[in-house]
C-alpha cells in the first residue's frame, strides 16, 4: 500500500525523540502533539539560522544581536524565537540592557535523535 496524506495513519507508532543537553541529559519525547510542535519549529530556514547563531555564540543571545548577523527586524526574529521557546528547542531570560530589558535565548539541548 502506497502512503498518502489521504491513509496516513493517525498516530504514528514508534516515532520519538530524544533531546540531549550540554551536560548529557536526556528527555525523550513520544507524544505527537510534542513531537509536531518540534518539527514544525526546525521546519523554518529562519529558525534554524537563529539556532545556528546561538549555537554559534554559546553563551546565548538577544534578539537584537541575532536579528542584525541576520538582517532582519527585531519584531521577526522575536516572533521566531517565540515558536522556538513554545517548542522547548531554546530558554530565554531577561536582563537589563542600554535601552531597557534583553531577552536572551539559549539553546536547552545540543542534539536532538530521532528514533523509529
Amino acid at each position: 500500500m502506497e502512503l498518502s496524506e489521504t491513509n496516513l495513519p493517525t498516530e504514528i507508532q514508534g516515532l520519538e525523540l530524544e533531546l540531549i543537553d550540554s551536560k548529557n541529559d536526556s528527555i525523550s519525547i513520544k507524544e505527537d502533539n510534542n513531537i509536531e510542535l518540534i518539527v514544525k519549529a526546525l521546519s523554518s530556514q529562519t529558525r534554524r539560522k537563529i539556532l545556528h547563531q546561538i549555537q554559534e555564540d554559546g553563551d546565548g543571545m538577544d534578539v537584537s544581536n541575532i536579528a542584525s548577523n541576520l538582517k532582519m527586524t527585531e519584531a521577526n526574529i522575536s516572533a521566531q524565537i517565540k515558536k522556538l521557546e513554545e517548542a522547548g528547542l531554546i530558554c530565554c531570560d531577561y536582563c537589563s540592557g542600554q535601552h531597557g530589558v534583553r531577552k536572551i535565548s539559549k539553546l536547552k539541548y545540543n542534539q536532538l535523535f530521532i528514533k523509529f
